[in-house]
């Protein structure tokens, strides 16, 4: 298995986690607890206090950017494009991806760590866009 596929198979975890540990965790205790009935979680309604909140929009985070590092790593795998770049860019934006979540989930909101954690969000930015020039440049189409 190439670097940007395990990438591509530990983000995809990632997003399980996040949903796991975030959101799931949290409403299942509700759930089972009798606090709450499974019909109390609509999607278009804001509810949970704000670590709940942060998590639902982090994992949301994950999701949105999942399918673009997705599509990247196919375009190197069908254009046979494997180099220690790629590796290197890749596990970047792995550790990029993590500290982003974590970022947004552990720590209160403020100017810093909203700052912290958009340039976490860069970095996964270039990485891909890294990555794509890479392909494109490589490629054996």
């Amino acid at each position: 298995m190439s670097t940007p596929i395990g990438v591509l198979l530990g983000y995809a975890m990632w997003t399980i986690a996040v949903l796991m540990v975030g959101i799931g965790r949290r409403r299942w205790s509700l759930i089972f607890s009798g606090k709450a009935q499974l019909i109390d979680f609509p999607g278009d309604t804001p509810h949970g206090g704000v670590a709940y909140r942060r998590a639902v929009r982090a994992h949301a985070n994950c999701v949105e950017n999942l399918p673009v590092y997705g599509a990247i790593v196919l375009a190197a795998f069908v254009a046979r494009v494997d180099t220690s770049v790629l590796d290197a860019l890749a596990l970047a934006l792995l550790a990029a991806r993590i500290g982003q979540t974590l970022t947004h989930t552990l720590f209160a909101e403020t100017n810093s760590t909203v700052l912290i954690r958009f340039l976490f969000f860069l970095t996964q930015l270039a990485c891909m866009c890294w990555m794509g020039a890479e392909i494109a440049l490589r490629a054996s189409w």
